[in-house]
This record gives structure tokens, C-alpha cells and sequence, in this order.
């Protein structure tokens, strides 16, 4: 499964976001190859799941996207995104 992580500018927040998903991806099983990256750039990109803030998602079109309240709380993550991860892995 390919997962990208999205903020505005890539560089500080969808890295953290990615780590954080990282965590729970190996906590719960979950195979999937996640990339953090700009905003720009993910509208170009072939992905299974864009996982973003509000602000951000409701401008990817005819994409899967899951909406994160928090870039680095990782409890606040895990509870918008799990069931998400694990249905689209076949856990669920």
C-alpha cells in the first residue's frame, strides 16, 4: 500500500506525520510504503491513501484521503486513520 503524508510545504509536518504512521503501521502489522511530501507534488503522484489535514484534503480529487486532526499526536492520529489502514490492508 502506498501512503503519502501531506502538508503545505513537505518538509516538516509530513515527516513527522510519516513517522508517526510509520509507528502504527508496525505496531498493528500493517505493510505499506509511506513518503511525506508538499501539497503540489502529491496532486502528480499515484497512491493507494493521502493521508492530510482538513484544509488540505477536500482539494484532492478523485483520490482516497484520510483526514488527520493532528500532525504529531499520535493517539489523535491513530484513532482518525486506523480503521482506515487496517480495512484497505485486509485486517479489518
Amino acid at each position: 500500500m502506498k501512503i503519502f503524508t501531506v502538508c503545505g510545504n513537505g518538509i516538516g509536518s509530513s515527516i513527522m506525520l510519516k513517522m508517526k504512521l510509520d509507528e502504527i503501521c508496525e505496531e498493528y502489522g500493517i505493510e505499506a510504503d509511506i513518503e511525506s511530501t508538499d501539497f503540489n507534488s502529491a496532486q502528480g503522484k499515484d497512491s493507494d491513501l493521502i493521508v492530510t489535514v482538513k484544509e488540505l484534503a477536500n482539494q484532492f480529487e478523485n483520490k482516497k484521503v484520510a483526514v488527520i486532526r493532528s500532525y504529531v499526536n499520535k493517539k489523535k492520529i491513530e484513532e482518525d486513520v486506523l480503521d482506515i489502514l487496517l480495512e484497505m490492508s485486509g485486517k479489518k
